[in-house]
């Protein structure tokens, strides 16, 4: 992707060095997150509900705040990030009064490494990145990258792109109310069911990365190899691949976000088409 020398967003809060997690009695430890994690795949959970209903046993506490993010020499891959940030609002600050009426309410990237606290609760590094709704918040810790390339063999700048696209995208259904949808269905009908619509819900993210890669390609800034770096991406973190290689054998009424051919097609339909319009993975019986 040619990005350097572009704009960066002002949208960038910075929490690494130890910023990213409020200091309190009773918070929750990495222990406790180890846990957590491990609860959430033996009983199909969303591992945010319940690190967020142990911070309500744990007490309150404000949220610390890190720095505004500013470029600097030999810290490219933030700078790529924000970069990365400030070409999704250009593209969502265009297509939201052309397709909604409506103006788009940029969110903020939070960078830390390690452990970091967000309104949804306590969250570490092997989370990988994640998208808050209670504070509009996207968090990523950079070291991801190396995750893709090493763990995932999904090397390249674009990878890290479509990373940050897809939690983007995130907010975009947040803001439509889509999200909102999904979640008040948690408790009303079957996990199974449940699972079906958060499949839903992250192909639609991944669609509508696609459309950003989509309109950034007619700005020109998209090198040869970049889409091909995005789809392998989206193919390392299908559901069935990753419980392949974590446990041997695939559970799919278990999948929360889709299977690697799944990412794929709705990321290159989001990227080949660049219509918001043919992104409805609600309605549709062929995902």
């Amino acid at each position: 992707m040619k990005w350097q020398g572009r704009q960066t967003s002002r949208n960038v809060e910075d929490r690494r060095g130890g910023g990213g997690t409020a200091r309190r009695a009773g918070g929750i430890g990495c222990g406790t997150i180890v846990i957590v994690l491990l609860l959430a795949f033996l009983f199909n959970a969303d591992p945010s509900s319940i690190l967020g209903g142990m911070e309500g046993m744990s007490g309150g506490g404000a949220i610390s705040q890190g720095q505004q993010y500013q470029p600097r020499e030999g810290d490219d891959l933030a700078t790529f990030v924000s970069v990365v940030l400030k070409e999704t609002e250009d593209t969502w600050n265009r297509l939201f009064p052309q397709y909604f009426n409506r103006r788009y309410k940029e969110p903020t990237l939070v960078l830390f490494d390690g452990r970091v606290r967000s309104a949804c609760g306590n969250a570490s590094s092997g989370m990988g990145p994640f998208y808050c709704p209670g504070d509009q918040k996207l968090y990523i810790d950079l070291s991801f990258y190396g995750e893709l390339k090493n763990r995932f063999g999904a090397p390249g700048d674009f990878a890290m792109a479509y990373v940050v696209a897809h939690e983007v995208a995130h907010h975009v259904q947040h803001q439509l109310g889509i999200t909102t949808q999904v979640h008040s269905q948690k408790n009303r009908i079957s996990q199974k069911r449940y699972n079906d619509l958060s499949v839903r819900l992250e192909l639609q993210a991944d669609f509508i990365a696609g459309v950003w890669a989509h309109h950034t390609q007619k700005k020109g800034l998209l090198d040869d190899g970049d889409i091909q770096e995005a789809l392998r991406a989206a193919n390392a973190i299908g559901d069935d691949r990753i419980q392949l290689q974590t446990q041997g054998y695939i559970i799919p009424h278990s999948f929360t976000h889709g299977t690697s051919e799944q990412r794929m097609r709705w990321f290159k339909k989001g990227f080949t088409t660049g219509d918001l319009s043919q992104g409805d993975t609600f309605n549709t019986d062929y995902l």
